[in-house]
Formats: structure tokens, C-alpha cells, sequence
């Protein structure tokens, strides 16, 4: 199959099945990338691996080969309700589930690739036709979605089916080069078990839950990465780091730009009406952020209708305060305690991560000092 470019515009690209004849997703609509078959691959993987795990619809947002956000199907908020001008009451499970994994990261998930475990239904196709969105990837779709989004785009919004009985190959192979690399495909199932060996704190069920969602969620996300989860589903992630720490304090920040979007002052900020919805969220975020430039602080005022005193440092503090139960995964072991502290100043009460590091008891000194239950999996989650 021709594909409409490489991973770049100047380079010609095609793909073709492992095994002739056997494709684990075909196109219904559009015509992908390089990198659209990237996202729709790795994104249809963590929701299986999700979904299978947690017995419970799950979505992604996959953004340049790793997620912005994923989360199971789960009550959706206020907050995410009023964005999206929904019912929370009526909304169902797999629209919930894609809007609270769109939710975690509102800015980064523009334009990006969904990928659900489940049909899509017309639920969920109409809401995709509302939202900046370049693709989806799904076990099916319901009669006439396809048509709904194929109108997408101008005929350019990509449809994607993924065969759920598909078996890859144990043998994974890519080429670097001129050098063929080859690596047995990590096949361990994702199941609480990873999670017996609790060496402080005790794990709730819900937090067990978060942590099992965090290990399908960093088992596609560019290395070295970390995520933080509560409630069924990703509040901040950390992709790509050369430092462990940095990928924590990175999510850990998503993860206060997440709470903070439901700070009163946050969702008072009244805007013109004209002020599109992706506008208001990035002006939200930049509200939260605090450090406009004289330009930026211009350009707000007039996307508002009434003046919005920015928020002080002691306000930031005081609402910061109140999230907690908060789950962190990392898909190696942590090198270091800083990691724990900074996960503690994001209302972190459960981290699960490999083990193994030299310092491994320092880090769970660092847990038992903030109270936090560490569990450790034995399982390395690189992805590259």
C-alpha cells in the first residue's frame, strides 16, 4: 500500500503485511502517513492492552507516536462536559472514554489520531466531527459512521479498521541504516498481579486499577516517560526524556494544569463568543501558566468579555492542594528519590515503577516519608 508520505513530506513511503496477505488494520477512509500508521498501530495496542486489562471501553489520543492522553470509560466531569457542550448524565461509555483521555493534555491532543477498543457509534462519530481530530483507528464502526466522518476533512479525515483477532508475529525486525535489528516481541500480559509486591503503603482497588491503565499507557509512549492517573484515566504524561526526573516534573506540570483548568476562577473566565473552543483552551492554559507576554496578555483581554484577574501564586498553592489519590507510573526503574518528591508535590499517593535501580531503597525511604504505597512490577516498559 502507497502511503501519502514518509515521516517526512520528501520522503516516498509504502507498508505491506509481515505475512502476505494478512493486515492487522485496513483503510476505509483517506489516505495515510507514515506516521498516521504509526499513531494508528501503537494507539490500537494500548487500547486492546487497556481495555483487556480493566474489562472496560478505552481510548487514546495519540500525538507523534505517543499518547496525550488515554483513559477507560469513566464519568465524565463539569468541566470537560461544558468544553465539549455534552450531557455527562446521557453521554455513553466510549464517547466518555475518548473525552476523558482528550481531556488530559486539551492542547497537545489537536489534531490528533483517537484510537478506541471498541465499535465506534454514532454517539461518538458525531462528537469526532466537532473536535480537531485527524484520524481514528476502531475494532468496527456502527451503520452509517463511516459516512458521517468520511465528510470529515474534506474527505481526508482518516478511517481506520483494526482486526481484534490479528496475532503479531514473535518476532519484531526494523531496519536502521542499512542494519536489520531483530527483538523477541514482548508479549507479558498486563494484569494486577504485576502489582503484588507492595513494599510500603497498601493499594486500593481504584489505584490498582490507575496503575495497570499506566502500565498500557507507557507501554506505547516514547521513552523514558512517566504518567500520572486518577480515576480510569491519564492526567499528565511524560514522554521522551533523557532524564527520568524530567519526564515526572513534566507530567507532574500537565498534571497541575489539569487540576487547576477546574480552579473557579478558570472556568469563570468569560469569552467572546466567537472565541473557538481549541482558543479557549489554549487561554485557559496560558491563564493557569501565568507568565503571558505583553503581547499574549493583549491578545487575552480581547478574547474576553469581561476582565479576569490573574490568579496569585498563594491561590495556585491553596488549590494544588486539594488533588490527591493520584497514581504515577514510570516504565523504568526510578534512578533516584527526586523523583518521589516531586511526585509528592502533585497529590501522588501510589507509584508503581520496575525496581532494580542501585538506590532502589532510597527511593522507598522517599515513599514511606510521604506515604506513599510503591509497588514494584519487575517489568521494563521501553518503547522506542
Amino acid at each position: 500500500m502507497d502511503l501519502r508520505y514518509g515521516i517526512n513530506p520528501q520522503q516516498a513511503a509504502n507498508a505491506a503485511p509481515v505475512r502476505p496477505g494478512q493486515w492487522p488494520v485496513r483503510v476505509l477512509q483517506g489516505n495515510p502517513s507514515f506516521i498516521n500508521m504509526l499513531d494508528a498501530l501503537n494507539s490500537w495496542q494500548l487500547v486492546l492492552d487497556a481495555s483487556r486489562a480493566l474489562h472496560r471501553p478505552a481510548a487514546a489520543s495519540f500525538k507523534h507516536v505517543s499518547p496525550a492522553g488515554a483513559a477507560v470509560a469513566g464519568p465524565v466531569d463539569d468541566v470537560t462536559a461544558e468544553l465539549y457542550a455534552i450531557d455527562r448524565e446521557q453521554v455513553g461509555a466510549l464517547t466518555s472514554a475518548y473525552l476523558r483521555a482528550r481531556d488530559a493534555d486539551p492542547k497537545s491532543s489537536y489534531g490528533d489520531f483517537a484510537a478506541v477498543s471498541h465499535p465506534v457509534d454514532t454517539e461518538l462519530a458525531t462528537l469526532l466531527t466537532n473536535v480537531v481530530c485527524d484520524g481514528i483507528v476502531a475494532p468496527g464502526y456502527a451503520p452509517g459512521t463511516v459516512a458521517t466522518l468520511s465528510k470529515k476533512k474534506n474527505g481526508r479525515f482518516l478511517v481506520m479498521e483494526a482486526d481484534e483477532t490479528y496475532r503479531p508475529p514473535a518476532c519484531e525486525a526494523r531496519d536502521v541504516f542499512g542494519l536489520r535489528l531483530f527483538q523477541q516481541r514482548d508479549e507479558v500480559t498486563l494484569s494486577t498481579t504485576l502489582l503484588d509486591n507492595v513494599v510500603c503503603g497498601a493499594l486500593p482497588a481504584t489505584a490498582s486499577a490507575d496503575l495497570l491503565l499506566g502500565l498500557a499507557v507507557l507501554r506505547y509512549t516514547q521513552s523514558n516517560s512517566v504518567c500520572y492517573l486518577r480515576g480510569g484515566a491519564t492526567l499528565g504524561i511524560g514522554a521522551g526524556q533523557q532524564s527520568r526526573v524530567d519526564c515526572t516534573r513534566l507530567a507532574g506540570a500537565k498534571t497541575d494544569t489539569w487540576w487547576l483548568r477546574r480552579h473557579p476562577a478558570v472556568r469563570a473566565l468569560a469569552f467572546q463568543p466567537y472565541i473557538r473552543r481549541q482558543d479557549r483552551i489554549n487561554w485557559q492554559i496560558r491563564f493557569v501558566e501565568g507568565d503571558l507576554t505583553p503581547d499574549e496578555s493583549t491578545r487575552m483581554a480581547s478574547a474576553l468579555s469581561k476582565p479576569a484577574p490573574a490568579l496569585t501564586d498563594a491561590q495556585h498553592r491553596q488549590w494544588l492542594t486539594g488533588l490527591s489519590g493520584v497514581a504515577l507510573v514510570s516504565d523504568g526503574a526510578l534512578p533516584f528519590r527526586d523523583n518521589v518528591d516531586h511526585a509528592h508535590r502533585h497529590g501522588v499517593g501510589y507509584i508503581a515503577e520496575p525496581g532494580g535501580s542501585i538506590r532502589s531503597n532510597e527511593v522507598e525511604d522517599a515513599c514511606r516519608e510521604h506515604q506513599i504505597a510503591l509497588a514494584r512490577t519487575g517489568l521494563r516498559l521501553f518503547h522506542h
